[in-house]
């Protein structure tokens, strides 16, 4: 007797795996269901994982199931990278059940999922032995959950007969106002419930200050609010609320600290704010800490991240490239949002092409572009140097799933009260036009203008030559012309030179 028939196992031994291997040869649709979820190491004997592995190999490589002839044609020619001993366990195991019914179908067919979940769970637990040695606890907690979740799900999807009625239902959004009517009239009543807002804008030009003004709308609607800081001090964000919230400058908040009390005791709404240090926080971090606030009767009603670039994955793959590490951070944030089924605000920095942008596109965005694909609403704030003199900005309303886009809204911004209000275009204001346009009709609008420039030109030298041929003075041999056309040439340049300096 082998090694490993001398194996003790339980509930799901050799017999229960045999049953299994066969079953998976032998029942196509079982083969397609518990191949999703079913590993080949989850196997405890080699001839087992092998004969798997080939049924599965052919199956991906065919997109079709193997019959026995085939699988007998594969196991006597495709084993050249086994030992002899597992060749001869792989085709005697194959003999054992070729035109045999397998015992205890329906029980093996019925306990497959938690075969596998358990085997899942006991690779978790020894991968995260390595885990701990080396302080990776996020990645430890997130092996082990996801091996806990494995074929948790009891929904097997949207039956279109028997659940008709749901297609008539309709999803409370339950928006949390942003406080600025004109974006809340696009988005349907602000971000709702399981829905990722993204606000976008280069250093210095106010991120953590809008997302400050969302979360403070919300903290005046009476909603519970968890800012998580990863840049910041919480101090410093929860100053920056008092100002917000009073309207007193940041300057003068120890001269009305009594004030501020009292006003901010009147505020419906209850905030948290925790702060991380940069790279040090994952989403999963993020994750326990809200599952902590609910066992201790805490229920999160929106969420703030300022902001996700500062985040560290999960789990880093060198493999990938970081702006795909970063891709992953977007999801899991948006993933967090539908869990908890609240709105989730963070905030994102631009490349080098927005920092004076007058209006900044997602082309701006820096890192990972395909973030923006994971994001339900999008706005960008762009404020040049002059902006930032007069307390002004724009904003861009990049990408909206609730509602239309493509829009430029003016902003007053007074960084000194954290106070950011949004207005209506103004008339005559063709900002909107020209950012929605895609480059080939800018160019083609371009062309269009050249092409008239071209034509009034035209226009204006023929009636030059038709006014010179009706004027006798207009000789180009007689002296009075040419005097009188030096005159019209210095006169046009001087006032092209007033103009200039007007400019």
């Amino acid at each position: 007797m082998t090694t490993q028939d001398k194996v003790n196992f339980s509930k799901y031994g050799k017999s229960f795996q045999e049953g299994l291997a066969a079953l998976i040869l032998q029942d196509r649709a079982f083969s397609d269901q518990i191949q999703e979820v079913l590993e080949t190491q989850y196997f405890e004997l080699k001839y087992l994982q092998v004969f798997v592995d080939k049924i599965f190999g052919y199956k991906e490589k065919y997109n079709v199931h193997p019959t026995d002839k085939i699988l007998m044609t594969i196991l006597r020619t495709d084993l050249e990278d086994e030992t002899d001993a597992v060749k001869k366990q792989t085709r005697d195991y194959f003999s054992r059940i070729y035109n045999t019914d397998v015992k205890d179908e329906d029980f093996i067919k019925n306990t497959s999922l938690d075969f596998c979940r358990k085997q899942t769970l006991k690779e978790a637990m020894i991968k995260s032995v390595g885990l701990l040695k080396s302080s990776s606890y996020d990645e430890v907690a997130k092996v082990i959950t996801d091996a806990v979740k494995l074929g948790s799900d009891s929904d097997f999807g949207y039956d279109y007969i028997a659940d008709f009625e749901r297609r008539f239902e309709i999803k409370a959004r339950d928006p949390i106002s942003t406080g600025w009517n004109e974006i809340d009239t696009l988005c349907r009543g602000g971000l709702g419930n399981g829905e990722l807002g993204v606000v976008i804008a280069p250093t210095g030009a106010g991120k953590s200050m809008v997302l400050v003004h969302l979360g403070s709308q919300a903290l005046l609607q009476g909603k519970t609010v968890v800012h998580y800081t990863l840049e910041l001090q919480d101090t410093s964000i929860g100053i920056r609320y008092d100002s917000c919230i009073t309207g007193v400058s940041l300057s003068e908040m120890h001269s009305f600290k009594e004030m501020i009390y009292e006003k901010v005791q009147e505020v419906p709404g209850k905030l948290i704010i925790k702060e991380y240090p940069t790279k040090s926080a994952t989403t999963m971090t993020l994750e326990t800490s809200l599952e902590k606030m609910r066992q201790r009767g805490i229920e999160p009603d929106f969420i703030i991240v300022d902001y996700a670039d500062l985040l560290r994955p999960v789990t880093t793959s060198y493999k990938q490239e970081h702006r795909h590490n970063i891709e992953t951070i977007y999801e899991e944030l948006r993933g967090i949002a539908q869990k908890f089924d609240i709105p989730v605000w963070t905030a994102s920095q631009t490349n080098r092409s927005g920092l004076n942008a007058e209006v900044i596109t997602m082309e701006s965005i820096s890192e990972a572009f395909n973030k923006c694909f994971v994001a339900d609403f999008i706005c960008t704030i762009s404020r040049t140097a002059d902006d930032k003199v007069q307390g002004t900005g724009r904003m861009f309303v990049a990408k909206n799933r609730n509602g239309p886009d493509g829009l430029v809204f003016p902003m007053s911004i007074d960084t000194s009260k954290v106070k950011l209000r949004v207005h209506q275009p103004q008339a005559g204001d063709d900002l909107n036009t020209i950012v929605t346009r895609t480059a080939q009709e800018q160019k083609q609008h371009l062309q269009q203008k050249y092409k008239k420039f071209k034509q009034k030109r035209k226009t204006e030298t023929n009636t030059t030559t038709n006014n010179q041929e009706r004027d006798p003075l207009s000789n180009p041999l007689s002296k009075e012309s040419l005097r009188k056309l030096a005159e019209e040439t210095r006169a046009n340049k001087e006032a092209q030179n007033r103009s200039a300096a007007q400019q």
